[in-house]
Parts: structure tokens; sequence; C-alpha cells
């Protein structure tokens, strides 16, 4: 059955999804405490995650477009709805591959203003020009111009693992968003939005009124989607999804909830559902990987890499506000580039320590990072992974060690002879990830009284010690076992205990003879 509820797949200007009939979810009332607030803004959300349309919305606004708003929170506001200069720049439509990308992206708009604003001076540099502008849209209209800046960080993010480009767009941003301190007498409102909030961009440190609301508990669902508007706004949506795949409503919204929700942005904050995905999801009436799709997790991947992030102790750790606020190239940190771009995000507050406990967000973020990161950062093939997925899965179920540890080669022996793993880190880091992401509970580095289990799997019936060495021996890994008397504090529980002594031999690029003992 064709879908009759017109959902925005990609629609990002608001006066059409209005005038078309899409359905919107209201985020107008976060109007309010922004007019109403500071001038300069800043909000960093992943990719897809509504930034765009809601820079859109507010434009309408001070446009003064009152018509688009009808039934909406924002048409109760107490507002002259005059209609002011609105300046928006959207940086997200090039690659900036080449250092001169930006001047191109950015002429075609700026001739548009000068034209419309009837700029005198004119000039070859992108920073002098804007500031033009800015004078001059004030001094035709009488009044203070606002500034919407969307994925003001795309030109940065997109050179990530270029020291040279990303440099070159760092100086050339700086010194265009140095003019939203200079030209403050003509600004009524700057928002700028972003996937990062880099912390050595000048505008973060020459601006000291700037209010970043990305984890603050007033904007935390400023984008996205809560339950309680999945629950209101979906219904037909859901019901659809429901008959389509022969479900009941609520068994439909607790599988919408286990794939989509899980993100979070504030210490107190509601969870928040992936928009992109909601909206795909509603439209084809049903669940499947849409977000994964959409990004660039050869650049996230590849940072990862260039950086030598140790992943076991990335996707399940804890960290303070300024690690998750701040990204800097010369030291890279992988929860600040995972939780930015949406590969983790806050979990839970602990405010004794002032610590969040981060975690991957839901299903469809799990998928994404063991088909496209995972294999990209082991050097393993894409999609070799994916038929040996639910054997390891069901041998860890059913209690077959000897199993879980062939299909664990089979996984090991997709790597190409020359990209071979050569250190024990990425061994390590192979060996946990895979585990971990295709649902198996799996600690890494479990400390006991006399040492530290390399790997702990546990199920409902079954437990797995396992020891990995590199270059070594599986029966000095399951001697250690024995030795350090891992299994003492399991010998009391009713679960069967399975001891696994496994080598990793560089040579072979593979798992050698792994030894395997069953505590009864």
């Amino acid at each position: 059955m064709k879908a009759t509820v017109k959902y925005p797949i990609g629609q990002q200007d608001f006066k059409t999804l209005r005038e078309l009939g899409f359905i919107y979810v209201d985020k107008t009332r976060f109007i309010e405490p922004i007019v109403n607030g500071g001038q300069y803004y800043f909000l960093a959300r992943p990719r897809r995650f509504g930034k765009s349309l809601f820079l859109s919305v507010l434009k309408y606004f001070f446009e003064g477009e009152r018509s688009l708003f009808k039934g909406l929170y924002a048409d109760t506001m107490e507002w002259n709805w005059e209609s002011y200069p609105v300046l928006r720049m959207d940086l997200s439509t090039d690659r900036f591959a080449e250092p001169h990308r930006l001047n191109v992206a950015l002429d075609d708009i700026f001739t548009q203003w000068e034209e419309k604003y009837e700029v005198k001076y004119k000039s070859d540099h992108l920073s002098v020009r804007f500031r033009n502008i800015l004078k001059s849209a004030y001094e035709k209209t009488g009044k203070r111009v606002v500034i919407l800046v969307d994925e003001y960080d795309h030109p940065l993010v997109g050179n990530l693992n270029d020291e040279s480009n990303f440099n070159h767009y760092r100086e050339a941003l700086s010194g265009l968003y140095s003019n939203f301190k200079s030209c403050a007498d003509y600004i009524r409102l700057v928002f700028l939005t972003g996937v990062s909030r880099f912390s050595k961009l000048s505008i973060f440190s020459d601006l000291n009124n700037l209010k970043d609301i990305t984890f603050t508990d007033e904007f935390a669902d400023i984008c996205g989607i809560t339950e309680m508007e999945l629950i209101s706004d979906f219904q037909k949506g859901i019901e659809n999804i429901a008959r389509k795949n022969s479900f009941d409503y609520q068994e439909t919204l607790n599988i919408i909830k286990e794939n989509y929700d899980g993100y979070r942005f504030a210490i107190t904050g509601s969870d928040i559902y992936n928009p992109w995905s909601v909206l795909n999801a509603m439209n084809d009436g049903r669940i499947q990987n849409y977000w994964n799709h959409t990004g660039m997790p050869t650049i996230i991947a590849e940072s990862l890499k260039k950086i030598d992030a140790d992943l076991e102790n990335v996707f399940n750790t804890h960290c303070d506000i300024d690690t998750l606020s701040g990204l800097d190239l010369q030291s890279l940190d992988p929860l600040a580039l995972l939780c930015q771009t949406g590969y983790l995000t806050i979990k839970n507050y602990d405010s004794s320590t002032g610590l969040f406990t981060l975690g991957i967000p839901n299903k469809e973020v799990t998928a994404g990072i063991f088909k496209d990161i995972l294999p990209y950062y082991v050097k393993v093939k894409r999609g070799s992974t994916e038929s040996v997925v639910q054997n390891i899965i069901n041998s860890i179920l059913l209690g077959r060690p000897k199993d879980m540890m062939r299909y664990l080669e089979t996984y090991f022996a997709s790597v190409p002879y020359d990209l071979k793993m050569d250190n024990e880190n990425n061994f390590q880091n192979a060996f946990y990830i895979l585990l971990s992401l295709i649902g198996v509970k799996t600690n890494a580095e479990v400390h006991t009284s006399n040492g530290r289990i390399d790997m702990l799997i546990r199920t409902s019936k079954y437990i797995y010690i396992i020891e990995l060495k590199f270059d070594g021996s599986s029966i000095e890994a399951l001697n250690q076992i024995k030795d350090k008397e891992y299994p003492r504090q399991y010998l009391t529980d009713s679960r069967k205990v399975f001891l696994i002594g496994a080598n990793f031999s560089s040579k072979t690029r593979n798992i050698e003879d792994p030894l395997i003992e069953e505590i009864m």
C-alpha cells in the first residue's frame, strides 16, 4: 500500500515542506530562546540529523513568512514578523578536495548578495567580500543581518587526513568567520551548524559570547525525534510498518527503538531517534539500515587508523565534557571523533565524577561500524565477513567453542596477503570488535586478582575465557589462564566455562591451533 503521508526524504527547505504538505515535527519552540537570547550560537549534530532543516526554519522566520508557521509553536510567539536580511551559507555542497574550492563554492552566492545589497567595494578576498556584504546589507535595509552557516566545518571534516588541505581551510575559514566579531554592530544573529567543534578554529576563541548549545539540556532535542514525537506524529507510519511486516503495534515500536533510538545530547536530555532513518523507514514501510549509507565511513576509518586508536577501549568508555566538545587534528581523540560523527553517544552521566559514559547508539550504527569501519580498520575485504557472522553467533550461543574458533579463522583468512595485520594491537582490536559488534557480550582486559583476562564472553549458558597471543603459542596462552587462575571466580557459576588459548601468527596471518578446555 502506498504511503498516504508525505515524508520529506532529503527535503531540507522548510517552505517547500510546508507548502507541499510534507509531515513536519514541530521544532519551532526552540526559536523563542534563540531570538530572546544571545547573538551567536553553535550546534553540532551528526550528519542527517535535521540541522539544515532547522536553519531553513530560522531563515523563513526572520524573513517574516508567518503563513508558513500557521499551527506551529512559533505562530504563538510575541514577535513582530518583520523581515530581516538573511545570509545563508551551505558548505556541504562541495568535496573541497583542492585548496581553491572554497572560493569556487562561495563566489556565486557572494556575487548574488553583492548585487542584492548593492555592494560598492569589490575584493578578491573572501573575508573582505563578506565584510562588505554585511555592512551593505545593514545599510540598505536598516536592519541587522541574520547569518546562517550550514555545515561550517565541512571543508575541515573532509580533509581530516590531509594536513595541508586541512590547515589551508582552517586559515581560510578563520578569516571568513572573524567577521562575526569585527562586524558585530551589523549582526542580529549568527547560527552555525556542523558535525564537529574544532577546538583550534579561531571562532571558538575569538567569540567570547558564542553559545555552544550542542550538549545543553535546553536544546537536547532541537534536532532528531523524541519518543513522544514518534508516537504522536508517526502513528500511521508505525501502523503501516506493522501491517507490512505482520508485527503488532508495540512490537513495531520496540523494533524501531532498537534500530534508530539511543542518541543523547545532554546530561538530562531524553533519548533521540535518528530522523533520517525514521523518515525512510516510515516511507518504505520496513526496517533497514539507512543512515550508514549517507556518510563518510572511510574518512573516519582512515583517521582512526592514522592515530592507531585502541578500539578495544573506545566503544564503551568514559570521558569529560571537554573531550566531547573539541576536535584537534594535531592530537585527534577517537572519542571526540566518533561521538561527534554519530558512532558514539552519551549513555549516562555521573555527577560525582563529571564523567559521561559513551556507547554505540543503536543496532543500525552497530551494523555500520561492523560493515564499514571495522573491515577498513583491520584491512579486511569489505563484505567478506558477512557470510560467517551468523555462524560465529550460533556457535557461541550453542556452546561450541571449536566451531567458533574455526569460523573466526575463516574471518581472518579473508585478510589480503599484501594487507596483513602485522602487530598485536590490530589483531586484538579485530578480535574484540568483531565479537562485540555482532552482538556478543564481550569484555576486554578484565581484571582479576592475579592479572587481566584478554577476552571474556558471557551468554546465558556459557562463559568463554580467552587468552590471546601474537607470534607466541596457544599452549602458552592456555597455561596463562590456568596459572593466573582466571576461572576461579566462575567456579560456582551455573554456566559452563570454556578456556581458550589462541595464538595469531603474523606469518600465516591467522589463528593457529587454538587449545580449548572445558570446566563443568
